[in-house]
C-alpha cells in the first residue's frame, strides 16, 4: 500500500489519488477539503456506489485502510454498505418523526420492545447489534401502525430481505416476538394479528459463507487426522504466535473461540497437580440460559502450555491482550488471520504471503473436529457435551447438574495423547 502524504497535501479539488493495493479507495479533493472514499460496484444490482470513510487528515491511511478492508469484507459476502447506510438513516429519521408525533407505529413497537426487553436481557454488544438489523430490516415500514401490517405487507418485508437468509430469518423471529410483547404490554389489540410467526417459516435456508464469489453452503467441516497433523506442524508456524495459540486451545480444549479470547489469568487454577480455567457464566455464551453454571475445562497436554507460558507473559491480565474495548483480541481477529492465509483470499493483493497447505477451514472447525475425534475414541456423549459447555436440554438438563469434571479431564487427556500421535506422525512425514 503506497500512500505519498506530500502528494495529497497538493492535491487540488476535482482530482484524486487512488490508493494502491486497495481497490476501491481513494482520496477526493474538493472545495470543502479532501475526503477518504471507497467505491465499488454493489453486489445487490450490479451499480457502481460509494462511501464516505472521512476527512483527511483527521483519518490516516491506516485508519482509512482498515475501515476500507472492513467495508469490502461486507461487499465480498454479498452487502451493499452504502445501502445499508441509507437504510439505516432512514430508519432513525423514521423513528425520531414517530417519537415526535405519538403516533404508535413499528417503529415505537420496536423501540418499546428493544429498551424494555431485549436491553435488559442481552448484553450491550448483542442488543445493539439486533437494534441496527432491526432498524435496516423494517425501514420500509417503520411508520405503518401495526394494524395495517397485512400479511403481503410482512411477506414482502422478510423477502426483501432474503438474499441474507441469515438475516432475514433474524428480523422476522424478533419481529414476532416484538408483537407478542406489544400484545403483553396491552399496547396492541389482541385483534391484531402477529404475521411474523407464519410467514416464510422453515424457508429461510443459509447459502453459508461467499467463497471465491460464491456461497460455500452450510455443510460442517471436520479436519481429517492426517489434515490435523499437517495443520499443527506446518500451517500454524504461518500465523502469529497468539494465534497459533488460540487454535492449539480450540483443538485441545474443544472451546469456543470467544470463550478462548476472553481468559484472564484470575480464570487459571492449579487443583490437585491439575490445571483449571473456570470462565464465569456471565463471560460464557449461555450468560442467559438458566441451567448453565461456569464453564470449567481442565488443560492438558500443550493446552496446559500454551496457558502457563500465557500467564507467566501477562499475569493478573488477559491471556490474549489486544487493542479492542474488551481489553483482549477478538474471536474475529482469529478468522481474520486465518482466511488472510487462504489460498482463495482477496485481501491486500500487494502483500506476498504464504497460503495454508490445508484450506477450506475455519477456527471453528478445529472445536468440530476435537469433538469428531472424541466420539471416535469412544467418548460418551454427556461427557463430550460438557466439553463443549453445550447445556443438557430438556427435562434431563433440569434433574441432572453434575458437571462432568472428572470425565472432561479423562477424556481431554485421551484427546490430547491422541493429537500428540497425530501430530508426530505428520512431523516424521513432513518434508
Amino acid at each position: 500500500m503506497h500512500f505519498d502524504a506530500r502528494e495529497a497535501k497538493a492535491l487540488q479539488a476535482g482530482s484524486t489519488i487512488v490508493v494502491q493495493g486497495c481497490p476501491g479507495l481513494r482520496l477526493e479533493a474538493s472545495k470543502a477539503g479532501k475526503s477518504w472514499i471507497y467505491r465499488y460496484k454493489s453486489p445487490v444490482d450490479s451499480r457502481m456506489r460509494q462511501v464516505k470513510l472521512g476527512a483527511w487528515p483527521a483519518l490516516p491511511i491506516a485508519s482509512a485502510a482498515a475501515r476500507w478492508e472492513e467495508l469490502k469484507s461486507l461487499r465480498d459476502a454479498g452487502r451493499d454498505p452504502s445501502l445499508e447506510r441509507k437504510a439505516d438513516r432512514a430508519g432513525k429519521a423514521t423513528l425520531a418523526k414517530v417519537k415526535k408525533e405519538g403516533v404508535y407505529t413499528v417503529a415505537r413497537l420496536l423501540d418499546d420492545y428493544l429498551a424494555n426487553y431485549i436491553d435488559k436481557q442481552r448484553d450491550p454488544k448483542n442488543a445493539h447489534a439486533l437494534r441496527s438489523r432491526l432498524t435496516r430490516g423494517v425501514a420500509s415500514i417503520a411508520h405503518l401502525e401495526p394494524a395495517y401490517i397485512t400479511r403481503s405487507i410482512a411477506f414482502d418485508t422478510i423477502q426483501a430481505l432474503s438474499e441474507w437468509p441469515v438475516m432475514a430469518n433474524s428480523v422476522r423471529q424478533e419481529l414476532g416476538g416484538a408483537w407478542e410483547y406489544a400484545h403483553d404490554s396491552g399496547r396492541l389489540s389482541e385483534d391484531v394479528p402477529n404475521w411474523w410467526r407464519s410467514i416464510m417459516k422453515r424457508k429461510l435456508q443459509s447459502k453459508g459463507q461467499m467463497r471465491d464469489g460464491e456461497h460455500k453452503g452450510t455443510d460442517k467441516r471436520v479436519l481429517a487426522e492426517n489434515e490435523v497433523g499437517v495443520l499443527v506442524v506446518t500451517d500454524f508456524p504461518l500465523l502469529s504466535p497468539a494465534i497459533q495459540d488460540v487454535l492449539t486451545l480450540y483443538l485441545w480444549t474443544c472451546s469456543r473461540g470467544g470463550e478462548i479470547c476472553a481468559l484472564h489469568a484470575d480464570h487459571i487454577t492449579e487443583e490437585g497437580g491439575v490445571l483449571w480455567a473456570t470462565l464465569p457464566k456471565s463471560q460464557t455464551k449461555n450468560q442467559n440460559r438458566e441451567r448453565a453454571t461456569d464453564f470449567r475445562i481442565p488443560l492438558v497436554g500443550r493446552a496446559e502450555s500454551v496457558v502457563r507460558r500465557r500467564v507467566a507473559e501477562n499475569p493478573g491480565g488477559y491471556l490474549f491482550p489486544g487493542r479492542h474495548a474488551s481489553g483482549h483480541i477478538q474471536q474475529t481477529n482469529v478468522q481474520t488471520q486465518v482466511h488472510s492465509r487462504q489460498p482463495y483470499s482477496r485481501t491486500r493483493p500487494d502483500w506476498e504471503r504464504t497460503r495454508l497447505t490445508v484450506t477450506h477451514w475455519s477456527p471453528h472447525d478445529l472445536r468440530r473436529t476435537g469433538r469428531t475425534l472424541l466420539a471416535k475414541m469412544g467418548c460418551p456423549d454427556e461427557a463430550g457435551e460438557a466439553i463443549l459447555g453445550h447445556v443438557t436440554p430438556g427435562v434431563a438438563g433440569v434433574y441432572n447438574r453434575y458437571r462432568y469434571d472428572a470425565e472432561k479431564l479423562q477424556w481431554l487427556q485421551r484427546l490430547a495423547e491422541r493429537l500428540e500421535v497425530i501430530v508426530q506422525a505428520a512431523a516424521h512425514d513432513a518434508p
